[in-house]
């Protein structure tokens, strides 16, 4: 068995007026956010998942719910630095992750860098961050909302 483990992360919000459009943990200038009970990141939220899925952690819901146990407005990267450092303390070291949004806009090329140095230092190892439109389909493409996807690789740590 070559102790490597695998995970998948998915999330999606709606489009919501009156809150800052955050993604990867930066704020991006558009007319709208994403509504969500934490600040509704969903590249952030996805790797999340897929960090803890690798790990057989559970998932971001079960660690962060969407009730008063959770600060409302939370930063996605807390919640992303306290899912690593779990993962890490089950003998596990993040090897990369790879993330992708999906919807119409914001366009992410002129901040690609900025985004997977920001999850970079915050995971411990190399993230990168893409995007792709869905020309025009789903709820992403009529411009409703966002979604990600995320995939870890993980190494179980051998004493």
């Amino acid at each position: 068995m070559s102790g490597l483990r695998i995970g998948l992360g998915v999330d999606a919000h709606a489009f919501a007026d009156g809150v800052p459009l955050v993604l990867g943990g930066i704020r991006f200038a558009h007319p709208r956010g994403l509504a969500g009970h934490s600040d509704g990141d969903v590249i952030t939220h996805a790797l999340i998942d897929a960090v803890l899925g690798a790990a057989g952690l559970g998932d971001i819901g079960t660690l962060f719910p969407s009730d008063e146990s959770t600060p409302a407005g939370i930063d996605s990267l807390v919640m992303l630095r306290d899912a690593c450092a779990r993962v890490r303390a089950a003998a596990y070291d993040i090897v990369n992750a790879d993330c992708i949004l999906i919807g119409q806009e914001p366009r992410l090329a002129a901040r690609r860098q900025e985004l997977e140095r920001t999850l970079t230092d915050v995971v411990g190892a190399p993230v990168s961050v893409r995007a792709t439109t869905t020309d025009g389909l789903g709820f992403t493409g009529r411009g409703e909302g966002l979604a990600a996807q995320a995939v870890a690789l993980l190494q179980l740590r051998l004493s």
